[in-house]
């Protein structure tokens, strides 16, 4: 809700505007509103094109009202709307996030030839022989061997990340990045863990504890198998 009485707050930042609307209001007072706001902008014809970011906060609004409301702001010829932010939930996309922020857990070998696919994260019992593939929209953890191939992210998540006690793989993918071998050889069985390093714009491997690190966010993987 905007605060201090106002219906409509409007700040400029370096991408544009961004319209901060109440959602406690009718929509047709928020559009009555608008318009008298937006004609009090002082925007010019001889400005360029300005981008719009419209938050919602807690208001709903269906195709139609967001047509409308874009319609509105619209009506000053050098305002484009870029983005309508709600923070209210669709049942469509409350159950998307659910899907991908699950933990899937499998239990077996994954030998030449076979693949397991699944929604969010995946936690694998067991090897991923060569030949074998596991794919994930989030990450994947494997408590076993990595000689396969590995894609978490596969959706685009380029923040996700690939786990195993011993990594030997064939092919590592995050997202649309690719990795054939790891940077370093490696002995022994311990946990190393694959990821996108934003400064090399590449694969990196490294171990988990140092992952972790620069990944503060995998601490809800440890929460979701708590609480799961």
């Amino acid at each position: 809700m905007v605060g201090n009485g106002q219906r409509i707050m409007i700040k400029g930042t370096r991408d544009g505007l961004t319209l901060q609307l109440d959602d406690q209001c009718s929509f047709e007072t928020l559009l009555r509103e608008l318009r008298e706001k937006l004609s009090m902008s002082g925007i010019t014809e001889e400005q360029p094109m300005i981008r719009v970011n419209i938050q919602l906060g807690k208001r709903y609004l269906d195709e139609d009202k967001k047509e409308e409301l874009s319609a509105v702001v619209r009506e000053k010829q050098k305002l484009v709307v870029d983005s309508i932010e709600s923070e209210v939930l669709t049942k469509q996309e409350a159950l998307n996030w659910k899907e991908n922020t699950e933990i899937t857990p499998v239990a077996r070998t994954i030998r030449s030839g076979q693949l397991v696919e699944v929604k969010g994260d995946l936690l694998l019992i067991g090897d991923v022989n060569p030949g074998g593939q596991v794919k994930a929209t989030g990450n994947v953890f494997i408590m076993g061997s990595l000689r396969g191939i590995a894609h978490a992210g596969f959706e685009g998540d380029q923040s996700a990340v690939i786990a195993a006690s011993y990594m030997q793989p064939s092919q590592l993918r995050i997202a649309d990045q690719l990795s054939r071998s790891p940077d370093y050889d490696s002995e022994g069985v311990y946990m190393e863990c694959g990821f996108i390093d934003d400064q090399l714009e590449k694969i990196r491997i490294d171990r988990l504890q140092e992952v972790v690190k620069k990944r503060p966010d995998l601490v809800s993987f440890e929460r979701r198998m708590i609480n799961g």
